[in-house]
């Protein structure tokens, strides 16, 4: 590694700018000590310089000039923590086209823009770092094209989202409603006060959309991700699962199906309660990868806040400096949008398991027809619940998990059930994932 200073620029002084300017304040000898590497805060831009901060900053290093970062030839390293799509890009084509290295968190714009953005950065000799855009403090992206660059990887399974899995665990261990949890999310700091992206699925579906592409050797984009989110999840549902041994959470699955498709979706999801992704508790991430030579590997930590983003940044300093960034950069070939697209295969049409919840009509004969209806079209019943109707209610609950069928399947059935004027309100359909076992 190099002994030279190395001097870094950051654009955007919020949580995660903070976090970076101080580890490169307080631990700049233990850096050095270990790798070698003499970092120097060169300059901080942001639009507000002079709301006080978490970290204290010489006035010097404060500027509302992005061209104190990109117009100066002496800054070797761009850190970008700008959120969004539109600012963000055209901060990151500078950055790149003034001949710097850039580090980024931002996985929405790396969903949408990766491959135009490696493009730039690619012609013009310097590399982009993305560690921090998935899971956080979690060195997964390390761990892909690095500690396990000797596997074909065929599964991802994630929880990404640590505001979703902290209502969820709320939901099932304190019995609250979503609503309530969400409102003390956001009093914690789990949440932001607009969380339509980490409810709604899409934060999760936008790192999936990376780690596949890692992982796959495609480009993947967030448009190739089926999602939704836990808006809708009612406490019944999740004390229905527990009953039946799962636990719900949002997972985030990619997959290479066997005829060589691959599938990424977003989902709320039962598991198996003794699996080891389904004890994920709080605000906390896991990712687990399945490879063709390691087998199961399964990666767990915070995957956001000040901190443990700033040291998944830091990191990616650090592998600039060592070369290794640009080395992995430099190597890692895609294959082209005009080939991945055609490889994304429809989610409703793959082989699944279900649980299904029903109000039914308290009379003779209801079971026997909703039986029939997915009978017909070819589902098979792996387990029933069914709740005893309360006094004077014309309703019963009625639980059902199914063998492997499809989504479009099973909207074929309910459709046929709602039709016999047999059930109330809409039927709840979610997704039973089963972990395989460790192939390796």
């Amino acid at each position: 590694m190099s002994e030279k200073k190395i001097r870094v620029g950051i654009v955007g002084f919020g949580t995660v700018g903070c976090g970076v300017a101080k580890i490169l304040f307080d631990q700049k000898e233990t850096i050095q000590q270990k790798t070698g590497a003499d970092l120097e805060l060169a300059k901080i831009v942001d639009l507000d310089i002079t709301t006080p901060r978490s970290v204290d900053v010489p006035e010097e290093l404060l500027s509302t000039d992005i061209n104190d970062i990109a117009g100066d030839d002496s800054i070797d390293i761009a850190v970008v923590l700008v959120g969004g799509t539109t600012a963000a890009k055209d901060i990151q084509i500078k950055m790149l086209q003034s001949g710097k290295n850039v580090v980024t968190a931002n996985k929405a714009l790396l969903a949408k823009h990766g491959a135009e953005l490696f493009s730039v950065a690619r012609e013009n000799n310097v590399c982009i770092a993305f560690e921090a855009s998935c899971a956080g403090g979690i060195p997964i992206i390390s761990a892909i094209r690095s500690g396990l660059a000797a596997n074909d990887i065929e599964r991802i399974y994630g929880i990404l989202n640590g505001t979703s899995n902290y209502i969820l665990t709320c939901m099932e261990q304190n019995g609250d409603d979503f609503p309530a949890v969400l409102e003390r999310a956001q009093e914690l700091g789990y949440a932001e006060a607009d969380p339509t992206l980490d409810i709604n699925g899409g934060d999760c579906g936008h790192k999936l959309a990376i780690l596949a592409s890692l992982c796959f050797g495609c480009e993947f984009e967030f448009s190739d991700v089926t999602y939704e989110g836990i808006e809708k999840i009612a406490i019944t549902d999740i004390e229905c699962g527990r009953e039946m041994g799962y636990s719900l959470k949002l997972l985030g699955v990619a997959e290479k199906q066997p005829c060589g498709e691959y599938t990424l979706q977003v989902s709320p999801s039962f598991v198996p309660s003794d699996e080891i992704i389904a004890q994920v508790p709080g605000p906390f991430n896991a990712v687990s990868l399945f490879g063709s030579c390691v087998g199961h590997t399964m990666y767990y930590g915070r995957g956001a806040g000040m901190m443990p983003t700033a040291s998944a940044v830091t990191a990616d300093i650090i592998e600039i400096v060592s070369g290794n960034s640009k080395h992995l950069f430099d190597n890692l070939k895609l294959k082209p949008r005009v080939e991945t697209k055609p490889l994304v295969a429809d989610i409703k049409d793959q082989q699944k398991r279900f649980y299904i919840r029903i109000q039914a009509k308290d009379e003779p004969g209801v079971l026997a027809k909703m039986s029939s209806a997915l009978g017909e079209n070819g589902i098979s019943i792996r387990g029933a619940l069914q709740q005893e109707a309360p006094a004077q209610k014309n309703y019963v609950t009625v639980v059902i998990t199914t063998h492997k069928t499809s989504r479009n399947m099973i909207d074929d059935a309910l459709n046929k059930i709602d039709e016999m004027n047999i059930i109330a309100g809409e039927p709840v359909c979610i997704q039973i994932v089963e972990i395989p076992g460790d192939e390796g």
